[in-house]
């Protein structure tokens, strides 16, 4: 069975948001849970016998009147059998789930990603044999100014998470937007660039100022799992700052009551969130 089963709908200001499902990978356990002891990580996202844990690559298609924006894009299937190996990487599925939601890839009006990890992007652009050109190939790709910077010119740091090729084609056809700091992408759309778990990693929030708002958490919190603020990844750039800015948006998004959409939650798509004294707790939809 492919990973577009099991679809979820929800309806948020008047925005219909279906989460898909582009794929599977497995990553580190470890490396998922940074400095969280294994006997705690291990009950919640229990581990293969290499102590990988499975994580979804779950975009989302946000629908309303003519504006159809997709949020995050998979790894996609352009891969070396090494690193499908590696990465345990399942992946490619992007445009069969659109198809479940009703629509093709030439529909989609614009495109936007938290940040430009290859597990976030790579399935921004296919090669069905004559070479690399964009899934969407009619849609504004909206990408933070800094990450599009490193993607392109990933230093020896970074190397491991950005791959040129997953934006490249997109530049070469006009197709990417940039912005910095905190933008309004589209009516009721807003993507905040936080930093922390890469530079310019940026949750997108859905919904009007004020009212009901549904949040996409990235990597920022990327499963239900992690919604304690000290749960940070040990892939993050800059640990100090991922406190910060997780502790200051859970605390905004139990108090404002926005639904959350987790990226790499293999079983809950929406969730919200609540504060218990000083934990959080989760809340599904």
């Amino acid at each position: 069975m492919s990973p577009v089963a099991t679809p979820r709908t929800i309806e948020v200001a008047g925005w219909t948001i279906h989460a898909l499902r582009e794929g599977t990978l497995r990553l580190d356990g470890g490396a998922m849970w940074g400095v969280v002891p294994k006997n705690i990580w291990a009950k919640l996202t229990p581990p293969a016998a290499d102590n990988t844990i499975e994580l979804a690559t779950r975009p989302y298609l946000c629908v309303k009147g003519d504006r159809v924006l997709l949020i995050e894009a998979g790894v996609g299937d352009r891969w070396e059998s090494k690193y499908k190996g590696i990465y345990h990487l399942d992946g490619g599925y992007l445009e069969q789930s659109l198809a479940w939601a009703g629509y093709a890839p030439e529909q989609v009006t614009d495109a936007v990603a938290s940040h430009g990890h290859w597990d976030h992007i790579g399935g921004w652009v296919v090669d069905r044999g004559d070479g690399p050109v964009p899934l969407l190939p009619n849609a504004r790709h909206w990408l933070e100014a800094t990450e599009v910077e490193r993607c392109l010119h990933p230093d020896h740091v970074r190397r491991g998470s950005y791959r040129p090729e997953d934006l490249q084609p997109l530049v070469d056809r006009d197709l990417v937007h940039t912005f910095e700091g905190t933008t309004e992408i589209l009516p009721e759309v807003e993507v905040r660039p936080v930093g922390g778990h890469s530079d310019g990693v940026g949750p997108v929030i859905v919904g009007p100022r004020g009212g009901e708002r549904a949040i996409f958490w990235a990597d920022v919190v990327p499963t239900t799992h992690h919604v304690q603020p000290p749960y940070i990844m040990a892939y993050d750039i800059d640990v100090v700052r991922s406190f910060e800015v997780r502790k200051a948006l859970l605390e905004e998004a139990a108090r404002e009551r926005w639904t959350g959409l987790f990226y790499h939650d293999t079983d809950v798509p929406f969730a919200r969130v609540a504060q218990d004294g000083r934990r959080f707790v989760v809340e599904p939809v």
